[in-house]
């Protein structure tokens, strides 16, 4: 299989109920996709425009400055110490990484790419563009033995689903079994909402609870997309087995993934800077707080969503009758259809508009129940 032969992108199937949307008479509220809606940070642009004499080619191993920048604060916000500049390596935002993974791991057919059973599309896609199998199961037990590569996803997108460490060890310890990688896709770490996660760190899968001391065949796949609003920024990163790291620099190397050097420099700013993650965290938590209790109201039933972005709801009928009655009330969700074949009757609703649309959403939800 090749690039040609990957499907339709799967969003273009909602754009018929996005113009019903928009045909509400106070307008669209979208909460489709997980886009970032508020500023980014001052002390990140204030880098970037620091930055803009880039005259040279940047570094696909990142300047020592951002790797050191992506160790400390992996000790500081993610219980993970020890790490050293060979441990990490930035990307061009993480889709591409997840995407490319297989590629870059040498995988192709008969390999087997585990992935969640909620899953985000692209882990599939990178599966398919090299010819391996996907399988989605999050059962490290049922894992088969021709697995190479695993995913999982803490805090899940789309479901919000939060991975104790006792999981995290679980699917490690069968990944090496199986002579696997263990790849986590990590990138809502900073928000959690329910008990435990309102009040303890959201777990790494290279926390020593959950390795055992050895980051051996594990890999952390970060993003400062969502916490630090820098989306358009491309702003990603990884960490763990530095042999794995080696190997995956040299490919990215000679396929020219490199980080603009501005943008190198704005991530060392945000990875430094706390207090804009916070104040971030409030504001999600605020919308979170009005539209979760109206989406109950209107009949829906939140599954998971203990982290992440997103509300995973359900009123028990085809994801596409759920969304054409949103879309009659003006509001755009995003379909289960597209995570997977087994949440036929879910839609995800993002947190990522302004406090005046969710505003506005929570309102004409109430008003239908």
């Amino acid at each position: 299989m090749g690039v040609a032969d990957l499907a339709d992108y799967p969003w273009d199937a909602v754009a018929p109920y996005a113009e019903r949307a928009r045909a509400h008479p106070d307008g669209l509220v979208d909460l489709s996709i997980g886009s970032p809606v508020d500023a980014t940070p001052a002390v990140v642009a204030e880098a970037l425009t620091a930055a803009t004499d880039a005259h040279a080619y940047p570094q696909t191993m990142g300047t020592p400055s951002l790797r050191a920048a992506i160790a400390a604060w992996y000790s500081r916000r993610r219980g993970v110490s020890g790490l050293t500049p060979d441990h990490v390596l930035p990307t061009v935002g993480s889709k591409e990484l997840v995407a490319l993974l297989p590629l870059l791991l040498g995988l192709g057919p008969g390999d087997v790419v585990v992935h969640p059973r909620a899953a985000y599309p692209t882990y599939e896609v990178g599966a398919r563009l090299v010819g391996a199998t996907p399988f989605a199961s999050d059962d490290p037990g049922e894992w088969p033995a021709a697995t190479r590569l695993a995913w999982v996803n803490s805090p899940g997108n789309p479901d919000g689903r939060v991975l104790d460490v006792a999981h995290l060890r679980a699917a490690v310890e069968r990944a090496r079994a199986l002579g696997a990688v263990l790849a986590s896709d990590e990138c809502y770490a900073e928000l959690g909402w329910e008990a435990p996660w309102d009040a303890e760190p959201i777990p790494s899968a290279l926390d020593p609870r959950v390795t055992g001391g050895s980051v051996d065949g594990v890999l952390s796949v970060y993003s400062l997309s969502k916490q630090s609003n820098l989306a358009g920024y491309r702003a990603a990163f990884l960490a763990g087995d530095p042999q794995i790291v080696a190997r995956l620099l040299t490919a990215r190397k000679h396929l020219g993934l490199m980080l603009p050097a501005p943008v190198q420099a704005a991530m060392v700013a945000a990875l430094g800077d706390d207090a804009h993650v916070a104040a971030q965290k409030d504001l999600y938590r605020r919308r979170r707080a009005v539209l979760k209790p109206a989406v109950e109201t209107a009949g829906f039933r939140i599954d998971g969503s203990e982290g992440g972005l997103y509300l995973w709801a359900t009123e028990g009928q085809d994801a596409w009758e759920s969304l054409g009655r949103l879309a009659d009330l003006g509001i755009l969700a995003g379909p289960g259809h597209f995570y997977g074949t087994r949440f036929p009757q879910h839609v995800r609703l993002s947190l990522t508009a302004t406090d005046e649309r969710v505003d506005t959403a929570a309102a004409r939800l109430v008003a239908s129940a």
